[in-house]
């Protein structure tokens, strides 16, 4: 593994994912995303695996993509930029297909494909400084890594507009007030708000648990209908697990249960 990544697996079921070059704010290098692609194969088959967590080491969560090749771009005809932009989207959008809950520790600054990076988690918490930001346009370039589909899925249409069209920055402060991000708290304590709530996470049922972030994937069911039948099918899943034995035993016996995922 490269060392612009980091993997701290904890025996609590919790990954704790750092991007880890500093001295460029964690732009997201070719190595840094060879290293994230491998890191993520070798989670998504983890069945120990409870939650993961998404931080970057120094002031920054990350500035996003390295854009130092770009200049060159325009020697490149569009068909190959196309299959080289697309395969960048995909490997870092590879956290959307993990089965357990993610969480997104935005210590400092998450710019471009960066906040698009926290906003393909499902859970958020920033540092009240922090500036999240998307600014494409003023570079010139059209949004990438999803950031048309993230932003309206996870805040609306209307400050995904202002933020796209404008290339706006929010802190972490005004991201909470805006439904961008769960929580702001004071610089310094994003990782460990989100270590708290994926403590929170891991203690929790695994099958229940996994079965519910299906369940709200992709923005929740299309209608109320659509919800029932889902979970006429998924709750009788957890009815027959050993974990619901485990779960009304500890609620009898008033006591944290143990759940262990069968």
């Amino acid at each position: 593994m490269s060392d612009e990544l980091l993997i701290d697996r904890r025996p609590d079921g919790i990954a704790v994912l750092t991007l880890n070059a500093p001295e460029r704010r964690n732009a997201m290098s070719d190595e840094m995303t060879a290293a994230w692609t491998e890191a993520m194969a070798g989670l998504r088959t983890d069945p120990d695996l409870r939650c993961v967590v998404v931080t970057g080491a120094g002031t920054a969560f990350t500035s996003g993509g390295d854009l130092s090749w770009i200049g060159e771009g325009n020697a490149l005809e569009v068909p190959a930029l196309r299959d080289r932009m697309l395969r960048f989207y995909r490997d870092w959008l590879e956290i959307r297909r993990l089965e357990v809950p993610t969480i997104a520790a935005i210590n400092g600054h998450a710019v471009g494909a960066g906040l698009c990076l926290a906003l393909a988690c499902d859970l958020r918490y920033a540092a009240a400084g922090a500036k999240l930001l998307a600014p494409f346009t003023a570079l010139g370039l059209h949004p990438g890594m999803s950031a048309t589909w993230l932003l309206p899925e996870v805040a609306g249409l209307p400050l995904a507009r202002e933020m796209l069209f404008t290339g706006r920055a929010v802190t972490g402060a005004q991201a909470e007030t805006y439904g961008l991000v769960n929580r702001a708290v004071p610089d310094g304590e994003a990782l460990t708000e989100a270590l708290s709530v994926a403590a929170d996470i891991a203690v929790k049922a695994p099958i229940a648990t996994r079965l519910t972030k299906v369940a709200l994937a992709g923005g929740g069911h299309a209608d109320m209908e659509t919800a029932l039948r889902w979970e006429s099918l998924a709750q009788p899943v957890t009815m027959a697990s050993q974990d619901l034995l485990e779960g009304l035993a500890a609620q009898r016996e008033r006591r944290r249960p143990e759940f262990t995922g069968h």
